[in-house]
């Protein structure tokens, strides 16, 4: 796949001299547009403490907030979210087409389908095989077949944004969640299946962020 160039109103977002917290906020509406997405949101995480923090931005009323005040403990969720295991492993980014048409071994349908969401990226933040950030666009109301521009756009943005999560979680995760929680991902969860047409991987190759 050709990388192709950043669309400038993202570019320029990225690029401000503003704390961190400011443009994970603002990037999303134009990442939104840019997509043409009905929900995009950014789940920004504490590897070793699993406390963790949602950004979101949504196009009508209507489509759930997965806002959160402040920072909050992680539930299991890789018990029964095939993508959130996924990303726990490091594994690269899922693009899924239909939830409801997706293979299961990718995501869980019915999971999915609770969330309200048609189509949606997994975009895996990890650096030194830790998870730190999943980025995610979704349309709601029809299936969504995500192109090489939309491709390009969501590779680039995970690399621009993973230096601005780490500084954003490192300066304002809470002093007082000091404790150190394993993460631990069951080995009953097998690898995705990377050929298949609702759910297609990044170049192989969410609530929960999915």
């Amino acid at each position: 796949m050709t990388t192709q160039t950043l669309p400038q109103s993202l570019a320029e977002i990225l690029t401000a001299d503003r704390p961190p917290e400011a443009i994970l906020q603002d990037i999303l509406p134009a990442l939104g547009t840019v997509l043409e997405c009905d929900r995009c949101f950014i789940h920004v995480r504490h590897p070793a403490t699993r406390l963790h923090r949602h950004f979101c931005w949504r196009r009508r009323e209507d489509i759930p907030d997965t806002s959160t005040a402040g920072w909050i403990r992680e539930e299991p969720w890789e018990q029964e979210d095939p993508m959130f295991a996924a990303a726990l492993r490091g594994e690269p980014s899922i693009f899924v087409a239909d939830v409801e048409t997706v293979d299961p071994a990718i995501a869980n349908p019915e999971f999915e389908k609770k969330l309200g969401h048609r189509a949606l990226v997994h975009a895996h933040l990890c650096e030194d095989g830790q998870l730190w950030a999943i980025l995610q666009p979704a349309v709601f109301d029809q299936p969504r077949t995500w192109s090489d521009f939309d491709r390009s756009v969501i590779e680039q943005m995970v690399e621009r944004l993973k230096p601005m999560v780490l500084a954003y979680v490192q300066s304002q995760y809470p002093a007082s969640a000091s404790a150190s929680v394993s993460v631990s991902v069951s080995a009953s969860v097998s690898d995705p299946a990377l050929s298949y047409e609702s759910a297609t991987p990044s170049d192989r190759p969410s609530l929960s962020p999915t």
